[in-house]
This record gives C-alpha cells, structure tokens and sequence, in this order.
C-alpha cells in the first residue's frame, strides 16, 4: 500500500478559510461513534474516514442482505451474510488515518452509556425511533453532542443536539409514535440517493462540530425532498412541559382501552379514507392539529385548527360542543391522548388514525411527509 503524507493527503481540507491545521489537528484527535452500518453509515463512514477523524466506532448487529446493497454501498453481493460492521471495516481501513473500531451489537439501554462513554460525538443513522431516542438521552446524559438523520421513500431529515444546550430530540418529537404506524423501508422503499443526501449533510455538521467551524444545526432541522429538489429549514426549541430525557421512556405502548368520560360504544379512531369521505359528504367536523406549531407549518389538513396537546386543556373555549371533532397528529399517537382531554369539556371526538402521515400516504400523496 502506497503510502500519503497527512500534509498531502488532507492539503484540501487545511487550505480552507478557518479549518488549518488547527482544525485537521482537532479531526485527528476526535473519537466519533457511527449508530448503523446501512445506507446512512454508508455515506457516513467513508467520508469521516477519509477526512482523517481519529477515532471511528461502528455500531451495528445487522448481517448484510440483498435488499441492502442499492443504498448500501460499503457492502457488495461478495458480503451477503456477513456482518455488516465487518465489510464496513473492510472499506473504511483503506481510507482511514486513524483507528476503526467495531461493536458488532445492538445499541441498548444497558449497554450505550459504556460504548458511547468513549467517544467525542455520536452520529446516529438507525432505522427505528427507538433507538433514536435512546441516542438522544444517552448523549445528553454523557454531555456528547449528537447528530442524527432519518430516511424515508424520497426524503429525510437532519438536526443536531448540543452537548449541554439548546433543544434535543424529545423537543422535536415528544411522544415516539407507534411503531405500526411508521412506514419501513422494507413497506415503502427507499430511493439510494437520499441517504447520500443525508448522510453527506450528516458528516458535515460532524465535521463542523468536530473541527469548531460554522453555525450547528441545533434548533433546527434539515428536510430534504428529493422529488421537487428543494431543502426546508423548520426551527424548534425546547418544550417546558416535557418529560426530562432521564426520565422518559424509549417507547411508549399505545392503549386501546376507552379513554375515561367517553361511551363505551363511541369509536376512538377514524381513518384517513374515512375521514376524506366524510369531509367529501360535507358533514360538519372540527379538525384539530393538536402538533407543535413547526410541524404545522410543514404540511397541515385544510381548515383545521392548531390546538398543540401539551396546552391543550387550556385552548379547547373556541370549540363548538356541538360539532364532532377529529383530532390528529404526525402518527395518531398524540391524537389519542387527546381524547380524554377534548371529551372531557364534553366534545364528541375521534382521532385520525396513523396521523398526518397516513392521510399523506393514502389520501394526498402530494403533501409533504416528514
């Protein structure tokens, strides 16, 4: 193997305005721990590799699959079977200047603190809301900072958490959604590109925390479309009334007994085509968005009213008790809390189920998911 001097290998990235050697010192003294191996980890991993960071941690018990190798490319059909942490391996120690080091397990309450203990930065690219809430608490609890990204079909997102300031991901998404309400990629795809996308935009706000440059994504999150080619910015902060990351749980199982104060015959959820048919008749209903204000302002049902759950109770005077309400949410999670609360003040309601994100999916596929 041919051998690079550092000077010469990294001279593109010191000749920028602000990064140096100062910065280039500060990649290579950097220990980073990358959550999943799969099509964000693969867009990921090489470019930290090749940007000389120190220290690279590979979480990821998964074994390589056919399905797999259009996103992912650290893998090829010759991996099939094996794990992905080790073909990982393969491809990254060509390109790496400093150490890879692999934990070929799943990421869990008991074990995260220990692994994530050693290192400087996560970045997290699992594919399941739970361990994104679990990456989230662990580095709070740590004080390491975290970038995460999600993917879905032809889009996805990226934030970032400060290690001991401003909002983290419970702020964006308080109440994990039900896990049967969430689209995999396995149900709906995934077009290859976006996780590049993604992922890209994922080491950049690495690179940038890592090396002291520019303005972090906290506070803020990135999402992509790749259908029309446009990035939307959606700024956020922290929620007073939620739960503290050290208290709340990683999932949460959704209850299917009849809120308290309802008729033991009244339906709790209606569903999207059921809703778009009622709303077709013409029938009188009251929609209420009972989401944060900025998932309102990224894709809403026409004519409903926003009513966030966590002030719920103090914002139900303007409704009319004698119009039926249907609540909803990002995934009918939130919506069904909110039952109790709206039939409480003596409302007739039902919860949109599968949220916004089902009407998107089965109704309007032209309104934007996130």
């Amino acid at each position: 193997m041919t051998s690079v001097p550092d000077a010469l290998r990294f001279v593109r990235q010191t000749t920028l305005p602000g990064f140096g050697a100062a910065g280039q010192q500060r990649l290579s003294e950097a220990r980073v721990l990358v959550i999943g191996a799969g099509g964000l980890g693969s867009a990921v991993l090489p470019i930290l590799a090749a940007a000389g960071v120190g220290g690279i941690g590979v979480v990821d018990d998964d074994l390589v699959e056919a399905t797999n190798l259009h996103r992912q490319t650290l893998h090829t059909a010759a991996d099939i079977g094996r794990l992905k942490v080790d073909s990982a391996n393969d491809r990254l120690v060509p390109l790496a200047t400093g150490t890879v080091t692999l934990h070929p397990v799943r990421l869990t309450e008991g074990n995260a603190p220990t692994l994530a203990r050693a290192y400087d930065l996560i970045l997290d690219g699992s594919d399941n809301f739970e361990t994104r809430y679990l990456a989230n608490d662990t580095a709070r609890s740590l004080g390491i900072p975290l970038v995460w990204g999600a993917v879905s079909q032809y889009g996805g997102q990226v934030g970032v958490v400060l290690a001991a300031e401003g909002p983290d991901y419970r702020d964006l998404f308080p109440v994990p959604p039900d896990p049967d309400s969430i689209l995999t990629c396995a149900d709906g795809g995934v077009l290859p590109s976006v996780c590049g996308v993604v992922g890209a935009l994922m080491a950049t706000e690495a690179l940038k925390l890592l090396s002291g440059l520019g303005e972090p994504l906290s506070g803020r999150v990135t999402s992509y479309d790749a259908l029309t080619g446009r990035f939307r910015e959606v700024g956020f902060g922290p929620d007073p009334d939620r739960v503290p990351a050290s208290a709340a749980p990683t999932s949460e199982p959704v209850s299917s007994a009849t809120p308290a104060g309802s008729a033991a015959d009244e339906p709790d959820a209606i569903s999207a085509r059921e809703l778009d048919a009622l709303l077709d008749e013409g029938d009188p209903v009251q929609l209420v968005d009972v989401r944060e204000p900025w998932e309102a302002s990224i894709v809403a049902l026409p004519g409903s009213r926003l009513l966030p759950l966590r002030s719920l109770d103090q914002t139900l005077g303007d409704l009319d008790p004698d119009v039926p309400v249907v609540a909803y949410c990002h995934h009918g999670v939130r919506s069904e809390r909110a039952l109790q609360v709206l039939r409480s003040a003596g409302l007739k309601v039902r919860h949109l189920e599968g949220g916004i994100d089902a009407w998107s999916r089965t109704v309007d596929p032209t309104l934007p998911r996130y």
